[in-house]
């Protein structure tokens, strides 16, 4: 089992910054490709982005490419998501999870976390 909880969601202006923290416990948290979705009220839940076990490998959907980075510190079983230049589009609840890759496909993703809500106004 790998437990999964979010912080550091707000209420921020368009243009603004925030850096979401996922910490980790459990299980070895560095065997483990980890991602961040997002869901907005009345949407599907969406890949944001995934980073590999090593770091090694990352993806991001393209609506986020060039504003959105995530890293991970395995030492402190922590995955982040730097988020820059955030729109009123980016406004849901972000999720983290891990699985065996780094993948775009919610359904090979074991363990979620509870969500932290993002809010972004115009």
């Amino acid at each position: 089992q790998v437990q999964l909880v979010e912080s550091g969601g707000g209420l921020v202006q368009a243009g603004s910054s925030l850096r979401l923290t996922c910490v980790a416990s459990g299980r070895t948290f560095s065997d483990h490709g980890m991602a961040w979705f997002r869901q907005a009220p009345g949407k599907e839940r969406e890949f944001v982005g995934a980073v590999s076990w090593s770091g090694a490998i990352i993806n991001y959907a393209d609506s986020v490419k060039g504003r959105f980075t995530i890293s991970r510190d395995n030492a402190k079983n922590m995955v982040f998501l730097q988020m820059n230049s955030l729109k009123p589009d980016d406004t849901a609840v972000y999720y983290c999870a891990a699985g065996e890759s780094a993948s775009a496909y919610s359904r090979i993703y074991d363990y979620w976390g509870p969500g932290t809500q993002v809010t972004v106004s115009s």
